[in-house]
């Protein structure tokens, strides 16, 4: 196989010009950032109001999971693959541009759904923007960060992903207290809609701000021929040694996460006696604090796992968390609300560093042309079993366990022992030579 072309084995003559564009990089991950925040808060912001939602519109906890489970999983599963080959061959600022302008659409249509596959099409077409847009965003973000800076490059976009999921509990909670006493936007608007009216305000505003990125040269060329989708899935397969059990680790970790952000607020309502007003303040601060943290700890740890003496070593820090993440998964089963609070925060800061760790091991360890595929195909699997089983799963298990916090604990317990293993087999089989 072709070697990688890393920027730090570039000719004496390009380094000076390599160095000024990693330097200028800066604005655009920030917008970058942004943009992920933008696209997290879009598809997030339905998981505090969904218990209005539901009572409003006389939905079952089974057709709830299918609109925050299927209905993403599906369309991702089908488009993921696509976008990731655009990714790897098109331009990547104008693809993110399209893309938010779809999670933006998807945000409005659910102002204005009045049944069940009304809100299954909206919510779709939020959680198929958002998802993709992280294939283009890691693939953008690699060619604007040097290899041994790229795992504290990708905390921006950690950063921004749970930023926008911090703003979507602690905003939307907010704001749907504040319209149960005012005015509604527009006429016979419900407060839950209007909270999703001034989302989709401002998800406006920051998809126009994407006009302004550029394209970034790409780096860390093989030289070999991936012309195709099926050349590109054949070099996938010659890492499946080391992909097959990163898929697991991963795909598991997205389970649990999912689980947790779609039914912690019915649980924190049926079980603890809490409004949207009440942990819409205090549930932003644990997801904002556990990304924040997580993407610290899961930067630093992948640039220190690369730059040690161990294969693979990048992968240290997600199996050192997947094992951290086994007791915060018994959150629901607190005893109160702030010992809830700090077990989630364990989850989530375990989650945000292995989503980190694995999409830094993706930039560093897969080569440039099949990136965009690579995690593409990553989102595929994510999205069919962590969002499109994990929801409905739980509340499968809940009525045979006794109640939906058994079956969230249940569900977060078995997903994040099983990822702690995946992690281990990879950073095992990284040392093994690519399959023939």
């Amino acid at each position: 196989m072709a070697q990688l072309e890393f920027a730090s084995e570039a000719p004496a003559a390009v380094q000076p010009a390599l160095a000024a564009r990693v330097r200028g990089a800066s604005w655009q991950l920030v917008l970058l950032a942004l943009t992920i925040a933008n696209a997290s808060a879009m598809r997030g912001v339905f998981s505090p109001l969904q218990e209005v939602a539901e009572s409003d519109l006389h939905f079952t906890d089974f057709q709830i999971s299918l609109i925050q489970g299927v209905a993403a999983s599906i369309p991702i599963a089908v488009l993921s693959l696509p976008v990731g080959r655009v990714t790897d061959r098109g331009n990547r600022a104008q693809l993110l541009f399209w893309l938010s302008a779809l999670w933006t659409a998807g945000t409005v249509g659910t102002v204005f759904a009045d049944g069940f596959w009304q809100l299954f099409v909206a919510r779709m077409l939020a959680g198929v923007g958002a998802f993709c847009s992280l294939t283009v965003a890691i693939s953008l973000t690699a060619d604007l960060s040097a290899p041994e800076n790229r795992g504290r490059a990708l905390i921006f976009l950690s950063l921004g992903n749970m930023v926008g999921a911090a703003c979507a509990f602690a905003l939307g909670g907010a704001l749907l207290g504040a319209y149960a006493h005012l005015p509604p936007l527009l006429p016979g608007l419900a407060p839950w809609r209007s909270v999703h009216l001034v989302f989709a305000a401002a998800s406006v505003v920051l998809t126009l701000l994407l006009l302004a990125l550029r394209e970034p040269a790409r780096r860390e060329i093989t030289g070999a021929n991936a012309a195709s989708l099926s050349v590109a899935l054949g070099m996938l397969w010659e890492r499946r040694a080391l992909l097959a059990p990163l898929f697991l680790g991963q795909v598991t970790v997205v389970m649990a996460d999912a689980a947790a952000g779609i039914w912690a607020a019915p649980v924190l309502q049926r079980v603890y006696g809490q409004t949207p007003e009440q942990f819409g303040g205090w549930m932003g601060l644990v997801i904002l604090g556990s990304g924040l943290v997580g993407a610290i700890l899961g930067g630093v740890s992948a640039d220190l796992g690369q730059k040690s003496q161990v294969k693979a070593g990048i992968l240290i820090g997600a199996v050192v968390a997947a094992a951290l993440s086994i007791p915060g998964a018994f959150f629901p089963l607190m005893p109160d609300v702030t010992s809830f609070a700090w077990a989630l925060f364990v989850l989530l800061t375990c989650g945000a560093i292995t989503g980190l760790v694995t999409a830094a091991a993706i930039a560093v360890l897969v080569p440039n042309e099949i990136r965009g595929v690579c995690l593409g195909a990553f989102i595929v699997i994510g999205a069919l079993i962590g969002f499109g089983v994990a929801p409905t799963f739980v509340t499968l298990i809940s009525s045979a366990a006794g109640g939906i916090r058994y079956g969230l604990a249940i569900t977060g317990v078995a997903t994040s022992i099983a990822a702690a293993l995946g992690f281990i087999l990879a950073l095992r089989n990284a040392a093994k030579p690519l399959a023939a």
